[in-house]
């Protein structure tokens, strides 16, 4: 299997793990916002991202931030596929005393670097991150993905001009523009369009791609890792809940729960992309 039919996999093992962790018990999850991002996620375990799960702390690691931590499943879901943990772990997530919380937590689950999901705060801790890597000495990089939502928080503008102040381009900015938010489409509720003038006129280096296609996002990562003296920013255009059709564009599905019937039709759906892939 090539490099990018490895990707196509995993991102179908992270949305079939999504699935499976939030289940047809009532339980709610972030379907919508978790399967936008499984390409994005699954190009930076399985490939991109400098890391050793058998040591989360390795000082020569890149560091990956999930900003929209309502949507950790995501990221959960491409952990134990690489191996930071037994995949039993994900039935587990959100149970009292599981290491896999709603949100992220750094202290109680190896590989994460940052407690986020209050939102608009990511891209400040991975600013924070790269510009101590570069005091450092370091040649590793952060990558920071955000909701488009997301981009209604001052906070994220704050750190889009201090990244290009201090010159970071060892940042990587990833947008998953799935165009959403928790109760409607963002045209309709806060409109921050266009996201790509708006990042290119505070200095960033813009790169604009299908966040669904694999090979997109391989060479948007490579460019992105190419540039010299500022930041760079991915804004990848997906689909909310991409994946599953019943979910896909679906406010609903921001996060709620799944019937049995909608629940055995997902797996049904990814068993058969990922027998394609095979």
């Amino acid at each position: 299997m090539n490099k990018s039919n490895g990707i196509k996999m995993l991102a179908c093992k992270i949305r079939r793990n999504i699935v499976q962790m939030i289940g047809c018990g009532g339980q709610v999850g972030h379907l919508g916002g978790s399967c936008s991002s499984a390409e994005l996620v699954a190009a930076l375990y399985g490939g991109y991202l400098r890391f050793r799960s058998d040591n989360p702390k390795w000082e020569d690691r890149d560091k990956f931030i999930y900003s929209k931590g309502h949507a950790a499943i995501a990221q959960y879901a491409a952990m134990a596929e690489v191996g930071y943990f037994e995949r039993e772990e994900l039935w587990k997530v959100k149970e009292l005393g599981s290491m896999l919380q709603g949100h992220p937590d750094r202290l109680r689950t190896p590989g994460i670097e940052a407690g986020t999901g209050s939102l608009g705060q990511g891209l400040s801790i991975a600013a924070g991150m790269a510009l101590a890597m570069k005091l450092d000495k370091r040649d590793g990089r952060v990558y920071c993905v955000m909701g488009d939502g997301e981009m209604a928080e001052g906070q994220i503008w704050e750190a889009v001009m201090a990244a290009v102040n201090f010159k970071l381009d060892n940042l990587i900015g990833i947008v998953d523009r799935n165009a959403m938010q928790a109760t409607g489409f963002i045209k309709d509720r806060f409109d921050t369009n266009p996201l790509a003038e708006k990042w290119a006129g505070f200095g960033w280096h813009v790169i604009e791609i299908d966040g669904h296609d694999v090979d997109a996002i391989m060479s948007a990562y490579d460019e992105a890792a190419g540039i010299n003296g500022k930041p760079a920013v991915i804004i990848a255009n997906t689909v909310k809940g991409k994946g599953i059709a019943f979910a896909e564009n679906q406010a609903a599905f921001h996060n709620g729960a799944l019937t049995k019937e909608q629940y055995d039709m997902a797996l049904f759906q990814l068993d058969r992309e990922i027998a394609r892939l095979l």
